[in-house]
């Protein structure tokens, strides 16, 4: 209640619309790490899993989605505090590149998206693609191991970074190579 009318327009009346400012705020106020979970109300749980009628669903869900990730972006960028902070989006995997017989899509590890803004990383940036059907990954392939010492780079710390485990013994943060987010 204590937002403008304008910005809960501008991140949207919906669940991960408030998710998302809730977000911002808490990242205004000092907290470095804030996940949003966003299972869409309006699909009982089910969330993204749209095993069946994706053209129904799809839009129940990516459409809120689409409205609050854009403000949360934009809204950062306007306060100035975008470079300091790392926006990320994805699932645990991709989704089959056909349809399956209930007009839906099923699971797919052989390639999925991830989003990044922010947070150092260049702006308009693609990275990798997949082949033209979306089976495969056809160029410079990112395992999850190597998204994570993406992510330990942008927060400072290099993959050759070293912790310590609970039994002493050295270990380092990641065995991933970051990706190069610069030309």
């Amino acid at each position: 209640e204590k937002e403008d009318q304008r910005v809960l327009n501008l991140y949207g009346q919906t669940e991960i619309g408030k998710r998302a400012l809730l977000a911002r705020r808490l990242t205004e106020a000092g907290v470095c790490f804030v996940t949003i979970e966003y299972r869409p109300p309006e699909l009982n749980g089910l969330g993204w899993d749209h095993h069946v009628d994706l053209a129904r669903w799809f839009p129940v869900a990516a459409t809120p989605y689409d409205q609050a990730i854009f403000a949360l972006i934009n809204d950062l960028g306007e306060k100035g505090m975008l470079d300091d902070v790392l926006v990320l989006s994805f699932g645990e995997f991709g989704r089959t590149y056909k349809i399956n017989q209930y007009g839906g899509r099923d699971h797919w590890p052989n390639v999925g998206s991830v989003f990044l803004a922010g947070g150092g990383v260049p702006g308009g940036m693609v990275y990798g693609a997949s082949d033209k059907r979306g089976a495969d990954v056809k160029d410079q392939p990112v395992s999850p191991e190597d998204l994570l010492a993406t992510i330990y780079q942008l927060l400072g710390y290099p993959s050759s970074t070293r912790i310590t485990r609970l039994d002493g013994r050295p270990h380092f943060i990641t065995e991933g190579k970051p990706i190069k987010l610069n030309s």
